[in-house]
């Protein structure tokens, strides 16, 4: 049953059959994520990519007063790591973790190579990732260097209608860059 949505979400890039479904479960552990729990810490290595198949994780880094600095949110169906550190093996500056209880599906570094030297379509379904990754990073920092607060909160709303239920206001507002103030007069506003 955990392995439903990664088929599921595989499934809408590329086309896979049983035997791919049994092949790719070899490569998978699973975790289980209390609230509150790392599933990375910054300066530890990022030895795993984490698909999330129920629950909603946090990247963050954390400022020299120790405030976070929300950079992703992982939810159910989205992947979610220190891809920096996943990829160059360097010590991890993001920290990841769990909002509410989390299941997820974890690749290790390892299993992943092996993944796409055995399975040609991964490596396609995985490109198909980073070149979407790369889009909404490009609109993510041309929104953030251009629109105004009301406009980050719209946009945010447009692409994810369903995070303002799941995410508590502050960590949208410091996804956003904005503070929590903000947000509660852009929500009153728009109530007029």
């Amino acid at each position: 049953m955990l392995f439903e949505s990664l088929f599921q979400n595989i499934e809408e890039k590329v086309t896979i059959t049983e035997s791919d479904k049994t092949l790719l479960r070899s490569f998978f552990r699973v975790k289980k994520l209390r609230k509150r729990q790392y599933l990375l810490q910054e300066g530890e290595l990022c030895k795993d990519i984490a698909f999330v198949v129920r629950g909603a994780l946090k990247s963050y880094t954390l400022d020299d007063k120790g405030n976070e600095h929300v950079s992703l949110f992982g939810l159910e169906g989205w992947w979610i790591s220190d891809f920096r550190s996943f990829i160059c093996g360097e010590t991890a500056l993001l920290n990841i973790d769990a909002i509410e209880e989390t299941y997820v599906l974890l690749l290790s570094r390892a299993h992943y190579d092996t993944m796409l030297d055995q399975m040609p379509l991964m490596e396609r379904y995985f490109r198909i990732l980073y070149q979407n990754s790369l889009v909404t990073k490009d609109r993510r920092l041309i929104s953030s260097h251009t629109y105004t607060a009301e406009e980050k909160y719209q946009e945010l709303l447009r692409q994810y209608p369903f995070i303002i239920q799941r995410i508590p206001q502050h960590l949208i507002a410091s996804y956003l860059g904005l503070t929590t103030e903000t947000i509660s007069r852009i929500k009153k506003k728009q109530l007029i």
